[in-house]
């Protein structure tokens, strides 16, 4: 489900979609349906499953390592250094960067 999801610089609303189908799932598994009431936390606790947003946060922060260990010369690094900033961008919020992405989750990890 999440596969591929290292390099995702994930919006709330991917975040909230993968969220509500492993609930689906999870509550399959245990054999409740929504109309049984019984809270998410409840339902993870019992299967011991840790949140969906916890498991992303892990695989791009894993990722991040990776990279980190390759040395510069190396092409996926260089990729990595490009400097995307004289590309211009259309009206609105500029979109999240994975750079932005993985500040934001270490700094949660911080926290």
């Amino acid at each position: 489900m999440i596969y591929g999801a290292e390099y995702w610089p994930a919006k709330r609303k991917h975040t909230n979609k993968i969220n509500i189908a492993e609930m689906r799932m999870l509550r399959w598994m245990c054999g409740y349906t929504r109309s049984d009431r019984m809270r998410n936390e409840y339902i993870r606790k019992k299967v011991d499953v840790a949140p969906i947003e916890d498991k992303l946060r892990e695989s791009r922060l894993r990722w991040f390592g990776h990279l980190n260990r390759r040395p510069i010369e190396a092409p996926i690094r260089k990729i990595e250094l490009l400097d995307f900033a004289h590309v211009q961008r259309g009206r609105g919020r500029p979109k999240k960067t994975r750079q932005e992405t993985i500040w934001s989750d270490l700094s949660y990890i911080n926290s």
